[in-house]
């Protein structure tokens, strides 16, 4: 339970408890809280991750794996489970308040909405009172971080120097936006929507998977429960 206090999770409902002035900080907190970097860490170590690829959020949940895989070969005394290395791959990707993109929050842009509800949640991301003719700063703003998450280099320093030296509007920012997303996403939602049609091609690539990944935890995880102890 300690390891897991540390885990953003538990502390963002702790402090939300403390914002409500609750009695209890701990109020309403439960076992999903304390079991998502377990079973995320049960999912690494299954099959002997050297390196995972994580967004800076994640980085955590790698550190908690890290933490369990070194303890096990410490108890056990022997080198069973791989302790895995982070890969800092992403960004943290700003929501349309500015907030951590999120589901819940309400604040994401749904990769695969149709090309008009792809604009509309474009221009609903937040801005500031700005006229077009006055510079802005790129690191502060959401659009230039999201269009930087999709743009190539030249790209990204085309739309930096537009930004910043002023005449840009917000408008024609969100506008060159929502192009680069659905240049990107056009082709990645008609499969999309091909595999929503077609639910029996999803399933046939899930069992696929699962056979596969079955034939290599199933013998791991038999010397595992021998190694605890509990191998029927």
């Amino acid at each position: 339970k300690g390891l897991m206090n540390r885990g953003h999770s538990y502390k963002a409902c702790l402090q939300a408890n403390r914002q409500k002035k609750l009695e209890h900080e701990e109020s309403g907190i439960n076992m999903g809280i304390y079991n998502y970097p377990v079973l995320m860490s049960a999912d690494i170590l299954l099959f002997s991750a050297d390196e995972v690829p994580v967004s800076e959020d994640q980085a955590q949940h790698l550190e908690i794996t890290r933490d369990l895989a070194l303890k096990f070969n410490h108890i056990f005394k022997q080198n069973l489970l791989t302790p895995p290395k982070t890969l800092i791959k992403t960004k943290l990707i700003p929501g349309t308040d500015g907030e951590k993109m999120s589901k819940s929050k309400n604040n994401h842009i749904p990769l695969f909405s149709t090309s008009n509800k792809l604009k509309k949640n474009i221009m609903k991301i937040k801005t500031d009172s700005l006229a077009p003719s006055e510079p802005k700063v790129a690191e502060k703003s959401i659009l230039f971080a999201l269009y930087k998450a999709f743009a190539n280099p030249e790209q990204t320093e085309s739309f930096r120097q537009k930004y910043q030296k002023g005449g840009m509007g917000y408008g024609q920012a969100k506008q060159m936006l929502y192009e680069l997303l659905e240049q990107h996403l056009s082709e990645k939602r008609t499969h999309y929507e091909d595999l929503m049609a077609h639910p029996e091609k999803v399933q046939k690539i899930l069992t696929q998977g699962a056979k596969k990944a079955r034939a290599k935890a199933k013998p791991f995880l038999q010397k595992i429960r021998q190694t605890i102890g509990i191998d029927n």
